[in-house]
């Protein structure tokens, strides 16, 4: 097969079609101390600034060669932009939503006042949209570019409070259930401007995780929803969940989701096997030990297994550590450059 370009190989494996090699992305953050330094473009600013965004999303490509620029490196452009007071000024840690307007059990549950004018012109999610033109003027159609929305159940973890909201599914689903269906609207908006500025494909976070709920709780309260709204997103979505979800897989290739982005505490055979064909897979790469304290060649033998597993996309398992070393990084387009 003829060498392919990123954005090529990339869209070809969301496809399952024939690639070159296994394409290794960037699914979720890849922000790192060392990769700031080089693209000169640090915290908060990456969060607040359009070219400090986009700098640092195609550092990704051009300094660690993947094939994938995600320019999304935290997990509040939402949330801020629907009533949650966010610190954005974390020092050098990621951006985390402080409170949660849905917590008090009083408060009425339902998207701010303009919903969507509103929130489309919010600065943390035009910051957004205009980092992905940016970086698709920067790349043209050479590079794939992903984008990233957070799904009902996440935002609902921001809106309400994680324990809270979990404690919910139990003593009040129907609250939980409003909850979802009100923030059903928010990702839909949000994939179809990313797509429209430039994405290529929308990586769709959504933690119902088997850390923290059942998988009959992902069946029952999020499974419809994402019936509906995937299907309506214009471009491939991938879904990422947390943790333990062997037990859930099944449940996610029912979804629509073109791609299931999957942690290392799901082994490669087991999430090759439960996809079953269905739906492709990208993952898994250890992030605490691998990437952070492992060495290059630790990282290149666990991407090894991915692809002798049969995992269709390459990539670190969730957002890295900022404190991970560049050679790590680096180690997993390497060991899909070794498989062309």
């Amino acid at each position: 097969m003829q060498p392919m370009a990123p954005r090529q190989r990339l869209m070809a494996a969301l496809r399952g079609e024939s690639v070159d090699r296994p394409p290794a992305a960037t699914i979720v953050s890849a922000a790192t101390y060392e990769l700031m330094d080089i693209a000169g473009a640090h915290l908060p600013q990456v969060n607040e600034e359009p070219e400090a965004m986009a700098a640092l999303a195609a550092a990704t490509h051009e300094v660690m060669g993947y094939d994938t620029v995600m320019p999304v490196f935290s997990v509040s452009q939402e949330a801020t932009a629907l009533g949650c007071e966010v610190d954005w000024e974390r020092g050098q840690r990621l951006p985390v939503p402080i409170s949660h307007p849905w917590a008090d059990r009083s408060a009425e549950i339902r998207l701010p006042a303009g919903f969507p004018g509103s929130f489309l012109e919010e600065r943390h999610v035009r910051c957004v949209l205009e980092a992905i033109r940016l970086l698709r003027r920067r790349f043209g159609e050479r590079v794939a570019i992903i984008g990233k929305v957070m799904g009902p159940w996440t935002l609902s973890y921001h809106l309400y409070g994680v324990q809270e909201f979990l404690l919910d599914t139990l003593l009040d689903p129907e609250r939980v259930r409003r909850s979802l269906e009100t923030l059903a609207p928010v990702p839909l908006l949000f994939a179809r401007a990313q797509i429209e500025a430039g994405a290529d494909a929308i990586c769709w976070p959504d933690h119902a995780t088997g850390d923290l709920v059942r998988a009959s709780m992902y069946r029952d309260f999020l499974l419809p929803i994402h019936n509906r709204l995937v299907p309506q997103v214009p471009a491939p979505v991938i879904l990422h969940c947390c943790g333990p979800t062997a037990d859930r897989i099944r449940y996610f290739r029912e979804a629509g989701f073109a791609c299931f982005h999957f942690e290392s505490q799901v082994p490669p055979e087991v999430a090759v096997a439960e996809a079953a064909g269905r739906m492709r897979l990208a993952g898994n790469v250890n992030n605490p030990q691998t990437l952070l304290r492992g060495t290059p060649e630790d990282v290149r033998a666990e991407a090894r297994r991915a692809i002798a597993a049969g995992v269709d996309i390459i990539a670190p398992e969730c957002a890295v550590p900022l404190e991970t070393p560049l050679a790590n990084m680096r180690a997993i387009p390497e060991a899909c450059a070794v498989n062309a």
